[in-house]
């Protein structure tokens, strides 16, 4: 070769190209798996938080346990009152079918309904507990597995990752519940 021929031959660039795309081929799937285990994780912390709230609003306004996620959160900066107890995330009150971090987020009443709201409140609570169900926006793409949690504060799953039927108080139609 003489010194004016100097740079990578066709051959050597193809072979390049090549070993890219075997190590793209191998890392993607992986970088999928992470980012699905990622969302689904999420959406687990978000339920955990959901019962530790219910269990807040509960005990803080003696309203029973919150009909709907929205009663749960409310305008940031406004006092906090039964109709927006601002103890759960904006992005998951911000209405009653929320998404987040690739998951649709509603919560559900329970059975018995407080016989009158306290003073001040615009709904009234129940007293058996609540339902809120969580599944992915895709199946496959940013979840596998659908979520749901009811006045027991016990987190199940379905592997399937359709949109659960919740027949409170309890999660009907679920795998079985999260190990911790």
């Amino acid at each position: 070769m003489s010194k004016r021929e100097k740079g990578f031959s066709l051959i050597e660039l193809l072979i390049v190209v090549a070993i890219i795309l075997i190590i793209a081929a191998i890392a993607i799937p992986n970088l999928i798996r992470a980012r699905i285990a990622a969302y689904e994780a999420s959406a687990v912390e978000s339920i955990r938080a959901v019962n530790a709230a219910e269990m807040t609003y509960s005990s803080t306004y003696n309203d029973g346990f919150a009909n709907s996620l929205v009663f749960l959160g409310g305008p940031a900066g406004a006092a906090a009152t039964c109709n927006n107890a601002e103890i759960v995330d904006p992005v998951l009150s911000a209405n009653n079918a929320s998404i987040k971090s690739g998951y649709i987020f509603t919560a559900g009443p329970g059975t018995v309904q407080v016989s009158a709201a306290p003073p001040g409140c615009g709904q009234k609570g129940y007293l058996d507990g609540y339902t809120i169900i969580s599944w992915p926006v895709n199946v496959g793409t940013t979840g596998q597995r659908s979520f749901c949690s009811d006045g027991s504060g016990v987190i199940q799953y379905n592997s399937t990752g359709v949109q659960p039927a919740p027949a409170p108080p309890l999660c009907a139609g679920m795998t079985g519940p999260l190990s911790q």
